[in-house]
C-alpha cells in the first residue's frame, strides 16, 4: 500500500502543480454528493507535498501492518481502504461544499480505529477483561490526538475515518470466528486493488 502511494505521487505530483489528477480525484464534497463517490477512494492516493506523503506512508505502513497481522493482508487492506473511503464520504456529507480533501490520512486514522475496535471486542470477550474493554478506545483516541490533530490537516476527515474504523473493527471482531485463509486473503487483496483502479478509471472518464 505504501508503494502504491509513492507511485501515485510520482504521477500526480504535489498539489501546487494543479495536475489533472487533483482535478479528477480529490474528495470534492460537492462532486461526491452530486454522484461521484469514486472520489472518496481516489483522494486517498493524492498528497499535497512530499512531507505529507512521507508522514502518511510512514504512519500508514506501521498501522496497516498491525491491522493485517490481526485479520490477514487481504482483509486488512480491504478494511483500511473501506474505512478511508467511507470516512471521506461521511466527511463530505458533514462538511458540504466547497470543502475539498486529499491524502491517505483518513485511511491511516481508519486503521487506528480498526485496531481500537478489534481490541475492544477481544478485551470484551475476555472473562476478566470486560471492565477494561474501553481502554483500547481511549488508546485510539490518544493516537487520534497525536496523529490527526494538526490544525493544518483535515480534522473532520481524520475523525470520520477513525469513527468508521472503530465500527468496522468491532463488526469484524464480532463476526470473524477465524482469520480467512490464504485464498480468501488473495481474493480480497485483488478486489481492493481493482476497486482503487476502477475508481481512478471512473475519475478519468468523468473529468
Amino acid at each position: 500500500m505504501a508503494i502504491v502511494l509513492v507511485v501515485a505521487y510520482l504521477f500526480s505530483g504535489p498539489r501546487e502543480s494543479a495536475s489533472a489528477a487533483f482535478h479528477a480525484g480529490s474528495a470534492d464534497s460537492e462532486r461526491i454528493v452530486a454522484g461521484e463517490p469514486w472520489r472518496t477512494v481516489t483522494a486517498l492516493t493524492l498528497h499535497a507535498d512530499l512531507s505529507h506523503l512521507v508522514a502518511n506512508v510512514t504512519a500508514g505502513a506501521l498501522l496497516a501492518t498491525a491491522v493485517c497481522r490481526i485479520v490477514g493482508g487481504g482483509l486488512g487492506a480491504a478494511l483500511i481502504v473501506l474505512a478511508g473511503a467511507a470516512g471521506n464520504g461521511l466527511n463530505a456529507l458533514l462538511q458540504g461544499p466547497p470543502h475539498v480533501s486529499i491524502g491517505a490520512s483518513t485511511a491511516v486514522l481508519g486503521a487506528v480505529g480498526l485496531l481500537s475496535g478489534l481490541a475492544f471486542v477481544r478485551t470484551r470477550r475476555a472473562a476478566r477483561g470486560r471492565g477494561r474493554a474501553w481502554l483500547p478506545l481511549a488508546a485510539g483516541l490518544a493516537l487520534l490526538g497525536m496523529l490527526g490533530s494538526d490544525p493544518r490537516t483535515d480534522l473532520g476527515a481524520h475523525l470520520c475515518g477513525f469513527v468508521v474504523g472503530i465500527l468496522l473493527g468491532a463488526i469484524t471482531g464480532w463476526s470473524m470466528s477465524s482469520v480467512p485463509g490464504r485464498g480468501a486473503q488473495r481474493a480480497l487483496a485483488a478486489a481492493t486493488a481493482v476497486a482503487v483502479a476502477a475508481s481512478w478509471w471512473l475519475a478519468v472518464r468523468a473529468a
